[in-house]
């Protein structure tokens, strides 16, 4: 029982699945706050572009 709970203390096999999930989790995260901003920022450019559009049409 020893050697079974130190060869699985020891074994480092699924550790990179683990911090591939921390990492996709933390970018996740982040887009999730930048969301709010960006989405401000694209929304002022596409009507800006749509004031210009409707200028020079008329």
């Amino acid at each position: 029982m020893k050697a079974l709970c130190i060869g699985l203390w020891k074994d480092t096999g699924g550790q990179d699945l683990v911090e591939y999930a921390l990492a996709a989790g933390m970018v996740a995260v982040a887009a999730v706050a930048a969301m709010p901003a960006l989405s401000t920022v694209v929304s002022n450019v596409f009507m800006k572009i749509g004031s210009i559009i409707n200028s020079s049409v008329q």
